[in-house]
């Protein structure tokens, strides 16, 4: 339980979740760590909370550098209970300790924990806090990814805390990015990206933006690795992602019932290999929906198929298209496709969902029964054709 030193005068003192596996809908195979960062200066700063299983946890490691007791401010970046669950029990411990929001920060924490009686200052963007040698100043990031969301930066030490922006979903020993696998911290924060932040691109650019005028040394996020020798890199990502930037790259998403949508899958897939695609086969039956998404960042095309049961598409291709429909990936190219007995429904539904995502529609094929060599021919010719 001890403290992670970031800086003379900075440590990590967070929590690891090690048994994280489902995050509000999506797989974190890897856990999660949820990032606090403890100031030691003329003012005692803690920066975020952990969740409220993990505050003991996080209020040893505080203990190993300083008496809670003498925090004098805790910055909330984020309401969200994997940010702020520890608070009440911070501020107990830390009975005089001053809690820095913005104006929504302190409407969603009191309706989520009361309040009344806590002492809040409200900052906006622009304002400067004094630590005493160091400061904080403060950027409101509005739906990255709440209505309350803002961001601390220290210029002294060059530290962006990023809060949700940039973070992964990785429970580790290790607390920076050089000392963990990099192909798995960005495959993690691609994964963050694509099942959270994804909706609010807009929103993103706005901050990168302001992100871009600032020195930036080290960006300690809300959860996973902190960044330190790769921020180009990371950078870089978020400036893709945001952009809504494809490969040439093709997911193919079904699911079957006895093999046709499967054999219609295969066949699609085989065109787009032989026009040089890279291509990712998602059977619903064996890859979750958040891994799914993980992929749909940067791909040109999403082909969704499912054969129809009961006049409905499959449920799990329904759950997907949900999902997608919520995380609302843009400039995107689709093929709807299925196989149908007498119920000729779950193809239109596919595009009517697909349609509502803002996709733009290239093929559709819908096939009675088992398809024959024909008719699988005749999907590889057309998607081959419009590539």
């Amino acid at each position: 339980m001890k403290a992670i030193q970031m800086t003379d005068n900075i440590f990590w003192v967070g929590g690891i979740d090690w048994d994280l596996r489902n995050f509000h809908g999506y797989l974190t195979q890897r856990g999660s760590t949820y990032n606090a960062y403890l100031i030691i200066d003329e003012k005692i700063t803690l920066v975020d909370t952990t969740k409220y299983y993990l505050v003991d946890e996080m209020l040893q490691r505080i203990s190993k550098v300083i008496d809670p007791s003498k925090i004098d401010y805790v910055i909330s970046n984020h309401v969200e209970m994997d940010h702020s669950g520890g608070l009440p029990a911070v501020l107990k411990a830390a009975p005089n300790a001053q809690v820095l929001c913005s104006p929504k920060g302190e409407q969603g924490l009191k309706a989520h924990y009361g309040g009344e009686d806590w002492n809040f200052k409200i900052v906006e963007s622009g304002d400067v806090l004094s630590l005493g040698k160091h400061s904080l100043q403060f950027l409101l990031t509005p739906m990255v990814h709440w209505p309350d969301n803002m961001v601390a930066y220290m210029p002294e030490e060059k530290i962006l805390f990023s809060n949700d922006s940039f973070g992964q979903h990785i429970a580790s020993s290790e607390r920076f990015d050089d000392e963990f696998p990099l192909e798995i911290i960005v495959q993690e924060a691609q994964k963050y990206y694509a099942n959270i932040v994804l909706p609010y691109a807009a929103q993103v650019q706005k901050e990168l933006e302001a992100a871009s005028k600032l020195d930036i040394g080290m960006i300690a996020p809300s959860h996973g690795l902190i960044w330190k020798n790769h921020i180009p890199l990371i950078v870089e990502k978020y400036t893709q992602w945001a952009s809504n930037n494809t490969d040439k790259k093709a997911v193919i998403v079904y699911d079957t019932m006895w093999g046709s949508t499967k054999k219609m899958a295969q066949k699609i897939q085989e065109a787009f290999d032989e026009k040089g695609y890279r291509t990712v086969f998602c059977s619903l039956g064996n890859w979750h929906i958040s891994d799914i998404m993980t992929e749909v960042i940067d791909a040109e095309y999403v082909c969704v198929g499912s054969p129809t049961l009961n006049k409905n598409m499959l449920p799990t291709v329904s759950s997907f298209l949900t999902y997608l429909k919520g995380l609302a990936p843009k400039n995107r190219k689709t093929i709807a496709f299925g196989s149908y007995g007498w119920g000729q429904m779950s193809v239109k539904q596919i595009q009517a969902e697909l349609e509502s995502c803002g996709m733009q529609i290239t093929d559709s094929f819908d096939l009675k029964y088992i398809p024959s060599q024909e008719q699988l021919q005749d999907i590889y010719n057309r998607v081959s054709e419009k590539l």
